[in-house]
C-alpha cells in the first residue's frame, strides 16, 4: 500500500524520524512545521493521510483537525505529548482516525498508520508502487534497488540510504550532517567527511561525466541536492 502522507510536526527531528520511516515503508511525505501550512499542503497535494501534532505553532492540532473536518474526510493521525483523557476524547470527537501520545515506537507509528490506510481504503485507486522518481533516477526501497536511466546500479547500503533521501526530496538542499543520520547503522564509523566520498562514488555511478555533475549537485557551503529534472 503507497500512500503519500502530510506529516505536520514542530519537532524537526522527530518529523525528519516520520519521514525516514515513511520512505523506507515505500511512501512518500510532505514535512510541514505549523497548522497553516499544513492546511495550505492538504488543498495543494491532498495526501492520503494526515500525521497531525497537536502542538503546532500558528494554527494548532485541534484547529486543523476542525478545518479538515468541515469539508474533508481525508484520515487523520494525532500525534501528541498530551495524553490527558479530555484531549484523547476531544481529538476522537474532531473526526480523528486514530491518536497517539508520545514517546512512541516508529515501528508502532508505521502499523498505525498502515491500520488507518487500511480502514480508510483512502490508497485503493492507487497502484502500489513505492519507486521514488527523479532526474531519471529510480530508488525502490521495498526490493533495495536503483536504475539511472532505466539501467541497474549497485550501491551500497549507505549510498543507497543517502540516495534514498536524495531522491525523496529533489532540490531539497541537505548538509552532510543530515545526510550522514541515513548512513548510521550501515556505515557507523563514518564522518561528515566521509559522506563526501559516498558522494563522489555515486557521481561516478550515475553522471555521464562525475567531474562535471547534472545530477547530484553541490550547494557550496551547504551540502548537495539532486536535481529535480533529467539532465
Amino acid at each position: 500500500m503507497c500512500a503519500h502522507v502530510l506529516v505536520a510536526e514542530d519537532d524537526a527531528m522527530q518529523a525528519e524520524l516520520i519521514r525516514r520511516s515513511l520512505l523506507a515503508e515505500g511512501h512518500t511525505a510532505t514535512v510541514v512545521h505549523d497548522g497553516s501550512a499544513a492546511l495550505d499542503a492538504v488543498r495543494r497535494d491532498r495526501p492520503d493521510l494526515v500525521v497531525l501534532d497537536l502542538m503546532l505553532p500558528v494554527i494548532d492540532g485541534f484547529g486543523v483537525c476542525r478545518v479538515l473536518r468541515r469539508s474533508d474526510d481525508i484520515p487523520v493521525l494525532m500525534l501528541t505529548a498530551r495524553a490527558a483523557e479530555d484531549d484523547v476524547l476531544l481529538g476522537l470527537e474532531l473526526g480523528a482516525d486514530d491518536y497517539m501520545t508520545k514517546p512512541y515506537s516508529p515501528r508502532e507509528l508505521m502499523a498505525r498508520i498502515r491500520t488507518v490506510l487500511r480502514r480508510s481504503g483512502s490508497t485503493a485507486g492507487r497502484p502500489e508502487d513505492p519507486v521514488l522518481r527523479a532526474a531519471g533516477i529510480a530508488v525502490d526501497p521495498v526490493r533495495h534497488e536503483v536504475r539511472c536511466d532505466g539501467e541497474p546500479v549497485d550501491c551500497t547500503p549507505a549510498e543507497f540510504q543517502i540516495l534514498l533521501a536524495l531522491v525523496g526530496e529533489p532540490e531539497r538542499v541537505f548538509s552532510r550532517r543530515q545526510l550522514l543520520q541515513y548512513t548510521r547503522g550501515y556505515d557507523r564509523a563514518s564522518t561528515e567527511r566521509a559522506v563526501d566520498v559516498h558522494i563522489m562514488n555515486l557521481r561516478r555511478k550515475i553522471e555521464a561525466d562525475p567531474r562535471r555533475p547534472a545530477r547530484l549537485l553541490t550547494v557550496f557551503g551547504v551540502g548537495y541536492k539532486l536535481s529535480g529534472t533529467r539532465p
